[in-house]
């Protein structure tokens, strides 16, 4: 982190808050001795003291002990926070009962400091001052950063000090090398560098290391190769050039320069006996891990984690860390599907849990707008189709469907939940997971930020103990566990070689950057937005969006907020940072992970990320940086747009390239990035704002009018020639049987077909029929034979054709019976019966007739799993409950109550949850004028009702109908 200049009112802030101190630690006890004198009694007490009148000097000398008390309280907790400030200790002790005083004096230390930090950075003191110049010519072992604990101004101030001396003790060292007119290099002197453990900053990374002590960031590949593969203190081994643990030795180049670095250990005086020991054994390994070799060749690649753990960790650390749930099919394009995409995009078919997300959103948003017409709609339902989508959004609707795969969602969530429970039953903390990633073969691996002990079972520690690993099959024996979401900031940023990254963002000990154009800057953070709006491993979740030229709240309002510019996003980060880090000291947490597990976890400490699309000025992008000193540990995430790669205060830097491939050469990441380019992004939009129950004139889906997508003659001449029956048992009427051992794909097919009467895509038709993938050559039979087996019209036309589109769709000719149900409803309440009385009788009959039972309802185990994508069991039981609510009223109408109950009764065999129907039957019943049966329907309901009781609706109308229904239901009770 850059050293920020201080202003001029940095500096009137300082000289204000030593003036307070001054005045309150000093003038204050000076101003009551001088002017109230001492304010106890001479003597000690007795019951005549005690028994005295109160006078105004009685009264004074009272207020005087408070204030003295308040003084000493005061002073105490300015004492404390000086201490913490000076020896940077961590955390400043609480002072008991002063909450307030304590973050007064906080705040007055602070401004103080602010300065103090700025000129020990430029002007160092005495004894520092001997070191900078002489600790480049003696070995010594540089010492972590030490950071007052008081809060992240003030982390910031102190990291941005330590890094100015190592710039100065940098730049002195190669200064008296250079008089001297030799260097370490030529006298052929060995360094090591030994990492220090993060306080207060971003962990140590060999990009940081040769930019400090070679003077160039992209020599890391000739520290990676001196020290590759050779054995660490702690017995792992460096593999990658990314994500070094504190405490490895590095063996550095020889022109390497700094104050850090030990040359001979044994004659170090200020390097622990401990150290010595092991930079010593390590120099030892010297040859074995070069070989004989130079160290400047080579380059540092990620190689992912193993698909299975080997049965010793013989692999150190990667950066790659597999997933859960992957599923094979969408790591990669089935074999050969790749060249037929039809136009579909194909960012979203590459992008399985984002589309996953969307799609389960967007079926929610559908079915919500549903319930919601239904509940506000008089004398019946009133619009009961969404809109068909068509053009771009009809294209990203069926790459959703094509690429979603809920299933991997709901085994990672499902795994995380499990292992957070496992956890907390162990009474252990969460670890801080960087990374997952999501393998072709289905395991997840994760990847901690440090060891972090045995992970609980069926959990398996794999390359080392960074990583923890979950087989698929055991991923699969979890069940939903009743625990927070512990890792809801993991989002997808793309793939390499088959396996899926997702990085947590939330524990980024820092500021993300992402460089490069600012289209291909735009896509990705459209792509991180839309995910974390509606990935299923969180549970709730705060997203700030500020520079998106357009609004992706429609996607998830409860979840999206737009901020204006950088001064809003400021003030209300300040804020939340604030308020976090006071609601965690309250709990007693050290972070948000122990606040989602145990017995805290009911506070769920929801993460807030923070996506900053437009590229800040530097002043800004260091206070947002000093903002996020301790973000990782508040559960706040910053993801950062820039034109370059120079953002000030990032911790981790990425670049997305015109080619649409994610660098981030210090975590030695080379991906195909997930993307979600603008004209995509905005079919994604239209789709959520044409399913909001608000959107459209006259309110929107429910609005007057919206005819189903086909109509069928339900005159007599209007007979098909091949008729399915859906609403309940699966039957084909008109068509033989075909063979046995392809007849099950097949009726499939032509029931996706006939719910889709708008048209099927060939690749949504191959996806679901074959969820794992297939090749294009099976699906194309497959075609044949549905084509074959459904034959054509009388005059020729095939029944199964390709429109203009590419897309699959059958001839009316064929005909299923949900169909019919919804032209016959739609014709008695908006056709011809609308005008005639008996027609809209007639029709609604026959329409109730049709129902048989729940859709498909004996449908092989296993099949059809394309269902949980689609509305229809949630429109089907809505239509038949319109349908039947409609004949109760046309037969309520001539007073036929037993008619009115008969159907009502027949629609709730199919709707049983449907409130109006119950209502309606309860009036109904009481048109009877029968008060036992009355009674007894009041009684069913409330056993029906269980432990929650019945709706407050449900309950007026009783109160209305049958006011001692409470009576009776307690005898009966």
């Amino acid at each position: 982190m850059r050293v920020r200049r201080r202003s001029f009112g940095d500096f009137v802030k300082a000289f204000l808050a030593f003036v307070v101190l001054l005045v309150l630690v000093v003038g204050v006890p000076l101003a009551l001795a001088t002017q109230i004198g001492w304010p106890l009694p001479d003597g000690a007490p007795s019951l005549d003291w005690l028994q005295r009148e109160i006078t105004v000097s009685t009264f004074l000398h009272i207020l005087t002990v408070i204030v003295w008390f308040a003084w000493a309280q005061f002073t105490a907790c300015v004492l404390v926070e000086v201490k913490a400030a000076l020896s940077g200790v961590g955390v400043p002790g609480r002072v008991p009962g002063s909450g307030p005083s304590q973050l007064l004096a906080r705040q007055l230390v602070a401004a103080l400091l602010l300065v103090g930090a700025t000129a020990a950075s430029l002007t160092p003191g005495l004894s520092q001052l001997g070191q900078s110049l002489e600790g480049n010519q003696k070995p010594s072992v540089a010492a972590a950063q030490q950071t007052p604990g008081l809060f992240a101004q003030q982390q910031e101030q102190a990291a941005a000090t330590a890094n100015a001396l190592a710039e100065q003790a940098g730049q002195a060292g190669q200064s008296a090398a250079r008089a001297d007119g030799g260097s370490a290099a030529a006298r052929g002197d060995t360094k090591y560098y030994r990492i220090q453990p993060p306080e207060g900053r971003h962990h140590d990374s060999l990009w940081e290391v040769a930019e400090r002590h070679l003077g160039d960031g992209r020599r890391y590949k000739e520290i990676f190769e001196l020290n590759k593969d050779r054995v660490q203190p702690d017995g792992s081994r460096l593999s990658e050039a990314s994500l070094i643990r504190p405490g490895w030795i590095m063996e550095m180049p020889g022109d390497a320069r700094g104050g850090e670095l030990v040359e001979m250990p044994d004659e170090a005086p200020d390097v622990p006996e401990q150290v010595q020991q092991q930079i010593s054994d390590y120099a030892q390994s010297g040859d074995h891990a070069r070989g004989g070799g130079g160290a400047q060749g080579g380059d540092a690649q990620v190689s992912l984690p193993e698909q299975r753990p080997a049965p010793t960790p013989a692999n150190p650390v990667t950066p790659a860390t597999p997933v859960p749930g992957a599923g094979q099919r969408h790591a990669t394009p089935a074999a050969g599907q790749a060249e037929d995409s039809f136009g579909l995009p194909e960012a979203l078919l590459a992008s399985p849990l984002l589309a996953a997300g969307l799609l389960g959103a967007l079926g929610r948003r559908r079915r919500q707008a549903m319930w919601q017409s239904a509940l506000g709609a008089v004398g019946g339902r009133r619009g009961m189709e969404p809109p068909t989508p068509t053009g771009d959004a009809q294209d990203v609707q069926d790459a959703l469907l094509v690429g979603a795969d809920p299933e991997g969602v709901r085994l990672l969530d499902r795994s995380l939940r499990g292992l957070a429970a496992a956890l907390a039953a162990e009474s252990r903390p969460l670890p801080v997971v960087y990374a997952a990633w999501m393998s072709g073969n289905g395991d997840l691996h994760l990847q901690l930020a440090q060891p972090a002990g045995k992970p609980p079972a069926p959990w398996q520690q794999g390359q080392d103990q960074t990583f923890w690993m979950l087989a698929r099959a055991d991923a699969e024996g979890y069940e939903d566990a009743e625990t927070a979401a512990p890792y809801p900031g993991l989002v997808s940023l793309g793939t390499m070689d088959d396996s899926r990254l997702l990085l947590n963002l939330e524990a980024v000990p820092g500021i993300v950057s992402l460089s490069g154009a600012e289209s291909d800057r735009a896509a990705v953070f459209a792509s991180v937005a839309a995910e974390l709006a509606t990935n299923g491993w969180s549970d709730r979740m705060t997203i700030t969006l500020v520079g998106f030229g357009d609004d992706l709240t429609p996607l998830a309002p409860n979840r999206i907020r737009h901020l204006d510019g950088f001064e809003d996003l400021f003030e209300t980060m300040s804020a939340e940072t604030r308020q976090r880090r006071g609601a965690l000291g309250a709990a007693g947490h050290d972070s948000v992970l122990t606040g989602r597990t145990g017995p805290a976890q009911h506070t769920r400490w929801a993460p807030h990320l923070v996506l900053l699309a437009a590229r800040p000025s530097d002043d800004d992008a260091l206070r947002l940086a000093e903002l996020a000193a301790d973000a990782d540990r508040l559960g706040i995430g910053y993801l950062v747009g820039t034109e370059g790669t120079d953002l000030p205060g990032a911790a981790w830097e990425m670049e997305i390239t015109g080619a649409g491939r994610l660098l981030a050469p210090l975590l030695g990441l080379e991906l195909e990035a997930q993307l979600l380019p603008l004209a995509q992004q905005r079919a994604v939009v239209e789709l959520f704002t044409d399913a909001d129950p608000g959107s459209g004139p006259e309110g929107g889906p429910g609005r007057p009018g919206n005819a189903p997508p086909f109509l069928v003659d339900v005159s007599e001449q209007g007979r098909p020639a091949v008729y399915a029956r859906l609403v309940g048992s699966y039957e084909i009427i008109g068509l033989d049987a075909p063979d046995g051992e392809r007849s099950a794909l097949l009726h499939e097919a032509l029931a996706l077909l006939l719910l889709h009467r708008e048209g099927v895509h060939p690749r949504v038709l191959s996806s679901a029929l074959w969820p794992r993938g297939v090749t294009p050559d099976v699906r194309d039979a497959l075609l044949e034979r549905l084509r074959a087996w459904l034959g054509a019209d009388p005059d020729g036309t095939p029944r199964l054709a390709t429109d203009a589109t590419g897309r699959l769709t059958l001839a009316k000719s064929v005909v299923s019976d949900l169909d019919v149900l919804r032209s016959l409803y739609y014709e008695a309440t908006q056709g011809r019966g609308a005008g005639s009385r008996q027609v809209r009788g007639r029709l609604l009959t026959d329409a109730l007739v049709l129902v048989r039972g729940p859709l498909l309802a004996d449908r092989p185990q296993g099949r059809y799993r394309w269902l949980t994508h689609e509305i229809v069991d949630a429109q089907l039981p809505l239509l038949v409950a319109d349908t039947g609510l409609a004949l109760s009223e046309f037969h309520l109408e001539k007073n036929r109550a037993e008619k009115a109950i008969e159907a009502l009764n027949a629609a709730l065999r199919t709707a049983p949850a449907d409130e109006r129907l119950w209502h309606e039957l309860l009036r109904a019943t009481h048109a009877t004028g029968d008060p036992g049966r009355l009674r007894a329907l009041a009684a069913d309901l409330v056993g029906r009702s269980g432990a929650r009781g019945l709706p407050p609706r449900t309950e007026a109308l009783l109160d209305e109908l049958l006011p001692t229904w409470r009576e009776g239901v307690a005898a009966a009770g």
